[in-house]
């Protein structure tokens, strides 16, 4: 277990990297980042929520994050980062990301596409209670170009 509600399977999890055989395997340093992102920002986030919450992306290999098309630096790769979407229907995903946004620390937390009222997903990235810069954005598409506003 990653934490008391995220399983190891579910923090690897990857259709693309099954689909495409690759070994999305984290190590000592990257599961150590996912234990303190599951406990600081997850585990305080799934207790308010009151019930599950999906866990969309979360560790990425190099290999796996370069097939998906993301970006050089994601903190996905580091284990930092966690992509959530509410699907069981306890609160929204425009809830939980204002929660996180006023209550949680968080070093980078995004509202990534979907409309104004909510998001398709949240993400969010944790490093420390010291070095996170609490960068809130919202991502959208411009000409088939993913762009980051400050929220």
């Amino acid at each position: 277990m990653i934490s008391k509600h995220i399983s190891y399977n579910e923090a690897i999890r990857s259709s693309t990297a099954t689909r495409k055989g690759i070994a999305n395997i984290p190590d000592e340093y990257e599961l150590a980042n996912m234990a303190l992102v599951a406990n600081k920002v997850f585990e305080p986030l799934r207790e308010w929520v009151g019930g599950p919450i999906r866990v969309n992306s979360f560790f990425r290999c190099a290999r796996l994050n370069s097939a998906i098309g993301g970006s050089e630096r994601s903190q996905h790769c580091e284990g930092r980062a966690i992509d959530i979407d509410d699907v069981f229907g306890h609160k929204t995903n425009a809830e939980m990301f204002h929660y996180i946004k006023d209550n949680l620390s968080f070093d980078n937390l995004i509202w990534e596409f979907g409309g104004n009222d909510n998001p398709a997903w949240v993400h969010v990235s944790f490093v420390s209670d010291d070095q996170n810069r609490k960068q809130v954005l919202k991502a959208y598409k411009e000409q088939g170009t993913t762009i980051y506003k400050l929220f």
